[in-house]
């Protein structure tokens, strides 16, 4: 019979820990770099919805009266 601290090894110590995610340049972001033209209508539409937004706006509120 064993004594009370060794009834059996502890499995979470025993296994290795790995990850489902890949490790590299590029894999941490949450967007794909893989196709630059894809990347950058992504970004144009990003970026350029962002900076035409307060002119459609001003338009709007320039409109309705």
């Amino acid at each position: 019979k064993l004594s009370a601290g060794t009834e059996h090894p502890r499995f979470a110590t025993s296994v290795v820990p790995r990850s489902h995610y890949e490790e590299g340049p590029w894999t941490n972001l949450p967007f794909s770099v893989e196709n630059k033209w894809r990347l950058l209508i992504m970004m144009t539409l990003y970026f350029g919805s962002g900076f035409a937004a307060p002119f459609f706006i001003v338009g709007h509120q320039l409109l309705t009266k």
